[in-house]
């Protein structure tokens, strides 16, 4: 069976820890190559994972013929300088989120991107990969919890540290740009729409300058919002919750689902118990890596354009917007 050869730009904790090591476990693709600017760092990854080869520069491994894709999980300011360099040298993009600094940048590169039709590039969110997403999103389609009308998210965690690049604001810092994308990202891939308008409130550090605390309101029209909160200075907590006219949904795990213990939803129809549902051990950045990978190898659309990043990052720049003006942003 053939298999895609990654490259992965960057030893990042993320790499390292969860999205390498689900790469090296997936049917239709294998790390083949890592690059880091920290020679000793990328080494030592790639004898922790049996990577064949690691390079000092990004550049060379854009010019290592045996490399089809590459995953990028660089700093957010260098998403889309490296995205555009990758596809330049021949390569498959497979890049975190955000896919951006700004909508802008990110239309900038859905723009570059239709010239290279041969080459497949896609924002990393993970979660819409994993079962439990799609099993909300089958319940709805099913009238499980009938009219969808509202959906509320959370993310948090705890981190003061100032040489944390989610605590640097010149290089897209800040709770929005790290976990709020998700929240954003949640309610768009549930409604399969966008919002018409947003509300956005901040909290910003005094220190650092970036939204420490973020909550959004969105308006998809028709009666139906979506609102979150996310913190980079809150208790470490997530959740997602799904109502509708007759019934809810909540997912527990919503974003870090663990690879290694099962995870579960609850489904409650109007005042019945709610069912417990449990869903089978599996690693989401493994599905979504073979996903990935068999769009390139079948040369198919892949699951989540760039259309839907360029959306994402202009609800993300209307909320923080909207914080600043005190004041609803229309979309």
């Amino acid at each position: 069976m053939k298999k895609l050869h990654w490259g992965v730009l960057g030893a990042a904790k993320i790499a390292v820890n969860k999205v390498i090591p689900a790469l090296q476990r997936s049917q239709f693709g294998t790390v083949v190559a890592i690059a880091s600017r920290d020679a000793a760092k990328g080494e030592a990854a790639a004898k922790q994972h049996g990577i064949a080869r690691a390079h000092a520069s990004y550049e060379t491994l854009l010019a290592a013929p045996d490399v089809d894709a590459v995953y990028i999980p660089l700093p957010n300011h260098l998403h889309v300088p490296w995205s555009l360099k990758a596809l330049a040298a021949g390569k498959h993009v497979l890049c975190e989120k955000p896919i951006s600094l700004h909508a802008r940048e990110a239309a900038e590169l859905a723009e570059a991107a239709r010239r290279f039709p041969k080459l497949k590039i896609m924002e990393a969110f993970m979660y819409r990969f994993h079962p439990q997403w799609q099993r909300a999103r089958a319940i709805i389609a099913a009238g499980g919890i009938g009219e969808l009308r509202s959906m509320h998210s959370h993310f948090s965690y705890w981190n003061v540290d100032p040489a944390n690049v989610r605590n640097i604001a010149a290089i897209g810092g800040g709770g929005m740009m790290d976990i709020g994308c998700y929240c954003v990202s949640f309610p768009r891939y549930i409604f399969a729409a966008e919002p018409r308008r947003v509300l956005g409130v901040t909290d910003i550090d005094p220190t650092f300058g970036t939204d420490r605390l973020a909550s959004g309101l969105l308006d998809f029209g028709r009666g139906a919002t979506a609102s979150f909160t996310c913190s980079t200075q809150l208790t470490p907590y997530q959740r997602a919750q799904i109502f509708g006219t007759e019934g809810r949904i909540e997912i527990e795990i919503p974003c870090n689902a663990p690879p290694d213990k099962p995870t579960r939803l609850w489904h409650q129809r109007s005042n019945q118990p709610a069912e417990e549902i449990t869903f089978p051990i599996c690693d989401q950045y493994t599905l979504q890596g073979d996903a990935f990978a068999r769009a390139v190898l079948d040369d198919t659309p892949v699951p989540t354009p760039l259309a839907d990043a360029v959306g994402n990052m202009r609800v993300i720049e209307s909320v923080l917007a909207s914080a600043k003006a005190n004041a609803w942003v229309q979309l």
